[in-house]
């Protein structure tokens, strides 16, 4: 089964309820594989266990961009 790119656009995902995988959000946000098991770690992007698997929700993502912009623009 093919898979739909994710589309980043902030307000889509908000309005999205989809679960991405840590490659997609290592491809989303451009760091590396350890960088961003760092911050799943430190709790600092929300994730949920499925299994033996690691999902972050798009409003997770969305949050910590969000966080981020806001900690920049301080």
């Amino acid at each position: 089964m093919p898979t739909r790119p994710v589309t980043l656009g902030y307000r889509r995902l908000q309005a999205r309820a989809e679960l991405l995988t840590v490659p997609q959000v290592i491809a989303c946000l451009q760091l590396g594989r350890s960088a961003v098991y760092d911050l799943l770690r430190t709790r600092q992007l929300g994730s949920i266990t499925l299994g033996r698997s690691r999902r972050i929700p798009t409003h997770a993502l969305a949050d910590f961009i969000r966080t981020r912009l806001e900690q920049e623009a301080a």
